[in-house]
């Protein structure tokens, strides 16, 4: 008999199947020993089929999931730097399994980005390895179960101060430009928007009227796309009502262009994604110190600092969730840190007199 009844304990079922003992107790009749016997029995002719945890992956399939992942979250320019990188790690382990890439691989490979371009390069692909052998720790399947570049170290980097490009610069390179141009570079300068941000700048999110529009961002949290509303002053609406009222109607972005397409092998239209050269053209042409478009946002949250703006409205204007980061786009000395260092310099020469004329006594 497999159902039996033991006191203190209650009934209980104790059976033996394929050489295994099944038993378990504490139940109130025999008849509900009966039927978890039954169910137990069931479930031991019939196991659940083993679920398989996947530790490993190819690299390179790695990495195209990893680049379909940021194409669909991140902006244009981030996926194409990760393209960039990614045709790096290619050349050199497409072929192997993600458990066979080791940090001394890796360490290798940095320290010849180091050696080659910079140690700034360096750390952005460490940065970019790292966070792709996470993204496939993290993911719910989990695809790999190490990440080889723990315990590496980012390179020291000497830090520079940012050029930022005198009002008689930026007037110099906008006035060489054509008309189409330099209406993009005002853009710019009066949005302080980042470059991507203005090549998908649409007419739905211009609003002449009421004189205010909207720029999207994904660099927040998340990769979501995130507006923030920026007013528009009188130089910017001369030229966006301008241009709306010489637009194509069938084109929704505010600025658009006719393109050479190596994917399509010929001509096509569409929104600027990137004008890597425009501005080393016009800086030449105008004779000044090189600088690209980022820039432009610092000279103008620079302007704004020196002019007393309160730094939560520039902070807004350039869209950054920190108070720090938009710091670093304060270049120059506001009033209140000149006369600080005002101060400093006359109690230094007021004691330097006192010294003085106590050697002559």
């Amino acid at each position: 008999m497999s159902q039996y009844f033991k006191r203190g304990k209650g009934w209980r079922y104790d059976f033996i199947l394929k050489g295994i003992r099944y038993t378990d107790t504490w139940f109130k009749t025999k008849t509900e020993a009966k039927k978890a016997e039954a169910e137990k029995r069931k479930e031991a002719l019939n196991p659940a089929p083993q679920v398989q945890t996947q530790t490993d992956m190819d690299f390179l399939e790695m990495i195209n999931r990893r680049l379909d992942y940021i194409k669909e979250y991140n902006s244009v320019r981030y996926y194409t730097n990760h393209v960039y990188a990614a045709k790096r790690w290619c050349r050199l382990w497409n072929k192997m399994m993600c458990s066979e890439i080791t940090a001394d691989m890796i360490q290798v490979f940095i320290y010849k980005q180091k050696k080659s371009v910079s140690a700034v390069s360096a750390n952005m692909q460490l940065t970019m390895l790292r966070a792709m052998f996470n993204f496939g720790i993290t993911h719910p399947r989990n695809w790999i179960s190490n990440n080889p570049t723990v315990g590496l170290t980012f390179f020291p980097v000497e830090k520079k101060v940012k050029y930022v490009p005198p009002i008689e610069d930026v007037l110099k390179v906008i006035n060489s430009a054509d008309t189409d141009s330099q209406d993009y570079l005002w853009v710019i300068a009066f949005t302080m928007g980042r470059m991507s941000e203005i090549n998908r700048l649409a007419w739905e999110d211009v609003h002449l009227k009421e004189r205010y529009l909207f720029l999207y961002t994904r660099k927040k949290r998340g990769g979501s796309l995130t507006p923030r509303r920026i007013a528009i002053n009188n130089k910017l609406h001369e030229i966006l009502s301008r241009r709306y009222a010489e637009r194509d109607k069938d084109k929704p972005f505010v600025f658009w262009h006719k393109y050479w397409s190596r994917k399509s092998g010929g001509f096509t239209e569409g929104p600027y994604i990137d004008r890597k050269q425009l501005m080393k053209i016009l800086c030449n042409r105008a004779g000044v110190k090189y600088f690209r478009y980022h820039p432009l946002r610092h000279f103008g949250a620079s302007l704004l600092d020196h002019h007393n703006v309160p730094i939560g409205d520039i902070q807004r204007i350039l869209g950054h969730e920190n108070r720090k980061t938009t710091e670093i786009y304060l270049h120059s000395i506001g009033n209140s840190q000149q006369a600080a260092m005002d101060i400093l310099d006359e109690k230094f020469e007021k004691t330097k007199k006192k010294v003085a004329r106590a050697g002559v006594k």
